[in-house]
């Protein structure tokens, strides 16, 4: 999928993709829709041309040239979110109460953990994450990877248990699934 010379790396585009640049803004649109990026801060030149990515590194030294990477690393990453997707599952796991999850709004909802009466709530990321609850499975979907993984992040660490013992106690929210762009 790519080439890489003594100092830089160029990147094809893939066929139903298509990218523009602005600045060192990024934009990257496919069949899920829209991921925009900013690279202001990675010292690395991007060049936009024909169906290739030329990315150089701003430096000769290991960590410029190890950005270039990084760089190359983001991009696939948008690419597969704006063809395939990303998708992350989560378990609802409970011994005694039985938990609730709820999606209302931008927020999602954990009622009756533990017997709590006041709700575990959680946030979405990015406008087009989306959350759906079907049984005991909690799925997170969504264009952009770093939206879908900080939601499933921010579910899961709504539900951990402070001040006990988690190997015993094991009631909670687990990412069990990761897939996407594959």
């Amino acid at each position: 999928m790519s080439s890489k010379d003594k100092f830089g790396i160029e990147l094809e585009i893939p066929k139903n993709v298509v990218v523009k640049k602005e600045n060192q803004m990024i934009s990257v649109t496919g069949k899920n829709g829209t991921i925009s990026r900013d690279f202001h801060k990675l010292p690395a030149f991007i060049t936009v041309k024909n169906n290739t990515i030329a990315i150089e590194p701003a430096g000769k030294r290991k960590g410029d040239l190890a950005m270039t990477n990084t760089v190359r690393s983001i991009l696939n990453n948008m690419f597969k979110g704006v063809e395939k997707g990303f998708r992350y599952k989560l378990k609802i796991v409970f011994a005694h109460f039985p938990i609730s999850v709820k999606v209302k709004g931008r927020e999602v909802h954990v009622e009756n953990f533990f017997g709590e009466r006041s709700a575990r709530i959680s946030h979405m990321v990015g406008d087009r994450t989306k959350v759906a609850i079907t049984g005991d499975d909690v799925i997170v979907e969504g264009p952009s990877l770093e939206d879908v993984s900080q939601t499933a992040a921010n579910i899961e660490s709504s539900t951990k248990v402070k001040g006990k013992d988690q190997r015993v106690f094991l009631d909670g929210i687990y990412i069990y699934s990761r897939d996407g762009g594959d």
